[in-house]
């Protein structure tokens, strides 16, 4: 089971009310709100680092790199961390 706390994306035309005036959020923009899901669905363990990989038809490939001390906790977990965010 997989607990994912639910994010609101704000587009780049987003406009405020009259009674709140400045720019949109850090923390409402589509890559914060896609990191922090990714941050959610491997909890237990931390994300060292991330690279991001473009193929030639133009896919894109995210390679996470989690924590080494949490390994034999995650070692059977990958793939189902792998499809949920793909799912998402």
């Amino acid at each position: 089971v997989l607990m994912i706390a639910q994010r609101n994306i704000l587009g780049k035309s987003f406009s405020r009310s009259v009674k709140t005036t400045g720019p949109r959020p850090r923390s409402r923009t589509l890559t914060a709100v896609q990191d922090a899901i990714l941050e959610d669905i491997c909890y237990p363990t931390e994300i060292v680092g991330k690279r991001t990989r473009m193929k030639l038809d133009g896919k894109r490939v995210y390679k996470v790199y989690l924590d080494s001390k949490d390994q034999a906790n995650v070692e059977g977990r990958t793939e189902t961390y792998a499809s949920v965010y793909g799912k998402l």
